[in-house]
């Protein structure tokens, strides 16, 4: 409870965690695991995810950029490539970066899963690597129409192409994450 208190984020989200993990351990109850797995699910983008990015920043901005670079076939260093047409480069920066809603994403699953009543089976990672394989797929493809010239950057890192990506990458991975439990959603009630 002192971690709860104190008033430090991060350790908010471990007080959190920890709580969810005991109550997971302990309780019979269905519904009581079914809501504390989805709490444990939201520590991920909240601290977890964070705390990797922190660690890994560079490796993580690094694959982005390495990404970006094979779609568009140009050159690149660190988390800096070049504009397709050669007008400039692109600085892929750490809002830019696929983790965050990857993170989103695997919280998606398990809300969905436990929404649902999901009964677990081999095909659940593979739904939620979807999910997760969508956000970055989305993500990529939009950094790459940015690196194509400064007038795709300008046209792509605006409100409306935000609006459009995110849109996107949530339709993508609520529809995986459907797609998965769809046994339990068209099951009689």
């Amino acid at each position: 409870m002192l971690l709860a208190i104190l008033p430090v984020g991060p350790a908010s989200w471990l007080a959190v965690t920890a709580l969810s993990l005991y109550v997971i351990s302990t309780s019979d109850a269905s519904s009581t695991r079914r809501g504390t797995l989805i709490l444990l699910a939201v520590t991920v983008p909240m601290l977890w995810s964070r705390l990797l990015f922190h660690f890994f920043a560079e490796l993580i901005l690094r694959i982005d950029a390495a990404l970006v670079g094979w779609i568009l076939r140009v050159p690149r260093t660190g988390d800096v490539v070049e504009f397709a047409d050669a007008s400039g480069v692109l600085v892929i920066l750490p809002g830019c970066s696929s983790l965050a809603n990857v993170s989103l994403a695997f919280l998606c699953w398990v809300t969905v899963s436990q929404l649902a009543g999901h009964k677990r089976s081999a095909y659940d990672l593979f739904w939620c690597l979807m999910a997760c394989f969508s956000v970055v797929a989305v993500n990529v493809t939009r950094i790459s129409f940015m690196g194509l010239s400064q007038w795709h950057y300008a046209m792509f890192h605006s409100w409306w192409g935000s609006a459009v990506a995110n849109t996107a990458i949530l339709g993508l991975t609520v529809g995986f994450c459907v797609l998965g439990v769809r046994r339990e959603l068209l099951r009689p009630l």
